[in-house]
């Protein structure tokens, strides 16, 4: 096998680097990412493919160069948000598909996966806000409705891959989570916002709500709940945008 060195990198993220070696993916990590982690990202991923879902199979995890690593299928294609951009007049048709993937997902059960609303109410406890603000929106969460939904906890169309056969395939599972189909939803708008895609996340919801027959008043009151557990994350240049959501809560 190649060094990593000898290989081009698909995709340099922080803390990761993405490449191909033949049929195979390799996902490494460096010396900020915990063994445990890397483990339960791979463990996620398998249980979701016991759900039947067209996702990458993982094919084995271990060390290489001295950084862990997953190494799971190549799926060969291209990503839904390509195609979103190249072409924009279909973005109608392009967004149907995107929604029903997503619903095809929280048609799946797993219950080993953690819970979204623990995640997020930990994450929210772990924010900057005052501590009467978190601790009201953390309660919010525990009251709204529990469900058993799997969520892909980071749904936006880089992580859709069609084939040429026309095959979509879900990728980067390592949020996946199970709980309220809505907060999932909520998770999905916030990133076509964050990403300075407003009117995209705008229809995305309205479709998100006629395809599941959710009331969208009721689906919009998860968002706030989902920018506050993002602050965490700590990006300044979406802070202003994720604090006009959590100050929207009545």
């Amino acid at each position: 096998m190649k060094t990593v060195q000898e290989i081009t990198a698909l995709a340099k993220r922080q803390s990761k680097l993405i490449y191909r070696d033949g049929d195979k993916l390799y996902k490494t990590f460096d010396e900020t990412y915990s063994k445990s982690s890397v483990l339960n990202e791979s463990l996620n991923q398998a249980r979701i493919e016991e759900t039947g879902l067209k996702i990458p199979k993982i094919k084995e995890v271990t060390v290489i160069d001295g950084k862990c690593a997953i190494i799971m299928e190549f799926i060969e294609g291209v990503t839904l948000e390509d195609l979103m951009d190249e072409h924009p007049q279909k973005i109608d048709e392009y967004l149907n598909l995107f929604v029903d993937i997503q619903l095809e997902i929280h048609s799946k059960r797993s219950p080993l996966l953690t819970k979204f609303k623990d995640k997020m109410t930990d994450k929210i406890f772990k924010s900057d806000l005052d501590a009467s603000t978190r601790y009201d929106l953390a309660m919010r969460w525990r009251e709204m409705p529990d469900h058993n939904s799997v969520l892909h906890c980071d749904f936006n169309p880089s992580n859709v891959i069609i084939k040429k056969d026309g095959t979509p395939y879900i990728i980067d599972w390592s949020h996946a989570s199970q709980g309220n189909a809505s907060a999932d939803a909520a998770k999905t708008y916030l990133i076509f916002e964050l990403d300075g895609k407003k009117d995209i996340a705008e229809k995305y919801l309205k479709l998100f709500c006629e395809k599941t027959g959710t009331d969208e008043k009721y689906a919009r009151t998860w968002i706030p709940l989902i920018a506050a557990a993002q602050l965490i994350k700590g990006k300044a240049e979406n802070r202003a945008i994720l604090m006009k959501h959590v100050n929207s809560v009545e």
